[in-house]
């Protein structure tokens, strides 16, 4: 995922997709714990992805900030 993907989506859109990183972040951490993670490096994506979405939150809501 890039971040210029990201920065095309609208708030609500980001934030929904911040949910569902989270949700995928706790189940791969969960799988790590109880030995079946098949691909330890998918933990490292989805940090990362997560990540990006909130910058990318954080920048927009900075920006609407200024503009007032």
């Amino acid at each position: 995922m890039k971040a210029d993907d990201l920065r095309d989506l609208t708030v609500d859109d980001l934030r929904a997709k911040e949910t569902e990183l989270s949700e995928q972040l706790f189940a791969l951490r969960l799988q790590k714990v109880t030995g079946q993670l098949d691909n330890p490096a998918k933990l490292r994506h989805v940090r990362r992805d997560l990540a990006r979405v909130l910058t990318v939150v954080h920048q927009k809501s900075t920006a609407e900030g200024t503009q007032s």
